[in-house]
């Protein structure tokens, strides 16, 4: 299994990870009889900050699925993960750091992280960009 398919499999259950821990909480506070089921905001913020900051991390993660796992799809539907293998766990681990640091606060200096962590994954996804283009345009 090449490392693109790895980091695939780990964003994607990076992201079902954020959506089914926001999903055990609001479970919990429906079963628990502290909030009707219809009446929960998207972004989590009338739960908690920590549900407000969760609902958001897994949002940055769909938002950056299409630049991301497309160009993961596109390396290992044409054969070309040598393209992408090389940083593929990098930008995996990015990614999970950005969250993480999401999940943690929304402190300025976290904020400066967490876009630093966003920053290396576009870089990541930009290099890929190139080599695909060396590869089928020169």
């Amino acid at each position: 299994m090449s490392l693109s398919v790895i980091a695939l499999i780990g964003i994607i259950a990076w992201t079902f990870l954020l959506i089914f821990i926001n999903e055990i909480m609001r479970s919990w506070l429906v079963l628990s009889g502290r909030k009707d089921p219809g009446t929960f905001q998207p972004d989590g913020s009338d739960v908690s900050p920590f549900a407000h900051r969760l609902a958001r991390a897994h949002a940055n993660c769909y938002e950056s699925f299409p630049l991301i796992g497309g160009v993961l799809l596109l390396a290992i539907a044409t054969g070309h993960t040598a393209i992408t293998d090389p940083l593929a766990l990098w930008l995996l681990a990015a990614r999970i750091i950005q969250s993480g640091i999401h999940l943690a606060s929304i402190a300025g200096p976290a904020v400066t992280a967490r876009f630093v962590f966003y920053f290396i994954q576009l870089l990541i996804v930009g290099w890929w960009l190139i080599g695909f283009a060396c590869e089928y345009l020169l």
